[in-house]
């Protein structure tokens, strides 16, 4: 059965590097047989721009509909003086809790051929393969109440609300317990119980739940020791699980351990395996439209899709060997170029990729 994918290339580079993953798309259609459909549309700002929202009904209904999503990225310091509603960074926030994708996965692995790209040592970094498991739908994102009020002596004060269920805990746990049982069977639970209540509560819920579990090692760790050691010694972590603030900083900083942001992709996750994927890196507005941006991380994600939400691993497996053969041969974008060489734009990356796939 034909399958449909919505693409919303989204705004600054976004649409730069969604198109070189829909070649990667168009190429398993045509030479290995991949039974998929794609239709586009609008989220974040261009949303804006055209319709009025940020996530607008059309744009709703198509994902309500479509088996999986392709997202470029969003926003701009265009939009960033509109009233908070209509903001880009709103459209994410919303199509996530429309369709549930309360489970964020992200992948920290760093290719051998890009171990001096990274700011840390090659012995402290070489082999490093991590996944950080973060809760997307929750926690002070979306914590009511908040908002900004004017005290009695006229000063303003901002506030936001930190809270967890216990079934909310309960379900993003699961899911990194099954993810660490498929790698190395460690498991690690970021916090700040010494601190925060609802940490409390998160770490009594994943004791709970580690009991059925008993093959995976679990530990736990603060939030603020947690990136420490992922500088220090990061190839101690298999799995990371962690709340919704924790895991947006957290993964951010295990990404740059692979040597860039641009190598990283990511998937959101509904509790019948439905996904938005999308690279981490944002839609960097200084480099849009130049020709510059890298888009392995959105081919990677392709990869995440093909995997999770398709069911099809072997064609994911073809499209991370198509990456790695790309690297072999020494091409770089700017943001992965090592001294000496000279960097290719995202067309000619992308369709290096192509090549890859189809040889």
């Amino acid at each position: 059965m034909t399958q449909k994918i919505l693409v919303l290339p989204g705004d600054g580079i976004g649409p730069e590097i969604v198109t070189e993953a829909a070649k990667v798309l168009d190429c398993l259609r045509q030479e290995h047989g991949l039974d998929v459909t794609l239709e586009y549309g609008l989220l974040g700002g261009c949303a804006v721009d055209e319709l009025g929202a940020p996530y607008p009904e059309a744009t709703r209904h198509q994902a309500r509909a479509a088996d999986a999503i392709l997202l470029g990225a969003v926003g701009g310091p265009q939009w960033e003086k509109l009233d908070r509603p209509l903001r880009p960074e709103r459209g994410l926030l919303a199509i996530r809790a429309d369709l549930e994708l309360f489970a964020n996965l992200r992948p920290a692995l760093l290719y051998p051929q890009l171990a001096a790209a990274s700011a840390l040592k090659p012995e402290i970094v070489a082999g490093l393969d991590l996944l950080i498991v973060r809760e997307l739908n929750g926690g002070i994102y979306f914590g009511e109440p908040r908002g900004i009020r004017v005290l009695e002596n006229g000063e303003r004060e901002g506030f936001n609300t930190m809270v967890y269920r216990e079934s909310e805990i309960e379900r993003i746990v699961r899911v990194a317990f099954e993810a660490a049982r498929k790698r190395h069977r460690k498991l690690c639970s970021v916090d700040k119980a010494n601190v925060l209540e609802v940490s409390e509560l998160w770490r009594e819920v994943i004791g709970r739940v580690a009991k059925d579990f008993p093959d995976v090692a679990l530990s736990h760790m603060y939030v603020d020791n947690a990136a420490m050691q992922l500088v220090r010694a990061p190839k101690q972590f298999d799995v990371i699980v962690t709340s919704n603030l924790f895991g947006d900083i957290l993964s951010d900083c295990a990404a740059m351990l692979t040597g860039s942001i641009g190598m990283l992709p990511s998937a959101s996750l509904d509790r019948h395996g439905k996904g938005m994927y999308e690279p981490i890196h944002g839609s960097a507005p200084d480099i849009a439209g130049k020709g510059m941006a890298n888009p392995l991380a959105t081919i990677l994600s392709v990869a995440m899709l093909l995997r999770y939400s398709l069911n099809q691993p072997q064609l994911a497996g073809r499209v991370e060997e198509a990456v790695g053969r790309v690297l072999d041969q020494g091409l770089r974008t700017l943001d992965i170029m090592a001294s000496g060489m000279t960097p290719v734009g995202t067309q000619a990356m992308g369709d290096a990729v192509v090549a890859a796939l189809m040889e």
